[in-house]
């Protein structure tokens, strides 16, 4: 697959990005509170500390317990088995620059790329053996108009980075689907290290498209998902819908059936929301993370405040 050499576009609305994203991974001693040493142990809701910028911990079990930060700064988060990802944006910098960092299970950087653009999504395959984002190249935000994402992945084992899938050939109706204002944004895998997800954007709609990894082509599923997270059992998606400008919706698609559960959440979410296991579901919202039940009942309920970009690390299997 031919690798792609971006272009910035934009310069004018990434300014604007560039002054909203300022904090940048770096082990450093400006914050007063003395940095902990986390690692990739289980049991733990790690996320981003928002009034620092730091990666922090509680433990999963009891999310109301003090945190723990660390002295690493990102403005994006992921974890799964013992890989963890870091996007930093690169402070100062126009157009934006952002650091895509892998780290190990202890947190120290395995690999660095330098991509451009401001950091969106982030997430690690569940066998930790790719990393994957987006980030925006123009505008700030999904609701702005006229933005422009790069979705791209990175190999953990054998070190091949694809910086945008934005040529993987996705078939629509049956029908190749050729348009110039293609974007991808919000990949998720499969545990089986193959099968991926990711949100299609074209023409003002968008769809959810299913590909395969090793053939390298997709199918649009369905219209109207955004940010699908695949469930641990691999047969549900979590997503948010578009119901107005600007406002989202979190629900739950069967695959299987393409039977639509809304979730209890009925504020407006732009977020890729996160398993934490088969039954409960993560996100931010309003400077917090927050877990709501995954088939439609209950409520929303806060799990930690001043936080975003929750991740989970999982007894191991």
């Amino acid at each position: 697959m031919k690798k792609l050499v971006l272009a910035l576009t934009g310069t004018a609305l990434l300014i604007a990005a560039a002054v909203t994203y300022t904090v940048s991974a770096r082990h450093g001693t400006a914050d007063a509170e003395p940095a902990a040493a986390l690692t990739l142990a289980p049991g733990q809701l790690l996320f981003r500390d928002t009034a620092t910028g730091r990666v922090g911990a509680v433990p999963l079990g009891d999310p109301r317990a003090k945190p723990r930060l660390g002295d690493l700064k990102c403005d994006r988060f992921a974890v799964a088995k013992r890989t963890a990802v870091c996007l930093a944006v690169r402070p100062g910098t126009l157009p934006a620059i952002t650091d895509v960092l892998v780290l190990d299970e202890h947190l120290a950087v395995r690999h660095t790329e330098a991509l451009p653009g401001t950091p969106s999504r982030a997430r690690v395959s569940p066998d930790g053996k790719r990393v994957y984002w987006t980030l925006f190249v123009t505008g700030d935000s999904y609701a702005q108009t006229g933005f422009s994402t790069r979705a791209g992945l990175y190999e953990v084992e054998t070190g091949r980075l694809v910086k945008t899938i934005e040529e993987l050939p996705v078939f629509v109706d049956g029908k190749r689907y050729f348009a110039h204002d293609v974007n991808y944004w919000g990949i998720t895998f499969a545990p089986d290290g193959n099968r991926f997800y990711a949100t299609l954007g074209s023409k003002g709609r968008t769809y959810l498209v299913e590909a395969d990894y090793g053939r390298y082509r997709g199918k649009a599923v369905r219209e109207n998902v955004e940010c699908p997270s695949l469930s641990p059992d691999g047969k549900r998606v979590a997503f948010k819908k578009k119901v107005a400008d600007g406002v989202w919706r979190l629900a739950v698609l069967d695959l299987g059936t393409l039977t639509e559960t809304e979730l209890a959440e009925t504020g407006s979410v732009d977020d890729q929301a996160l398993w934490q296991d088969g039954h409960t579901i993560l996100y931010g919202l309003g400077n917090a993370v927050w877990a709501v039940p995954a088939d439609g009942s209950g409520s929303p309920r806060q799990l930690v405040a001043g936080a975003a970009s929750p991740a989970v690390t999982q007894d191991p299997r």
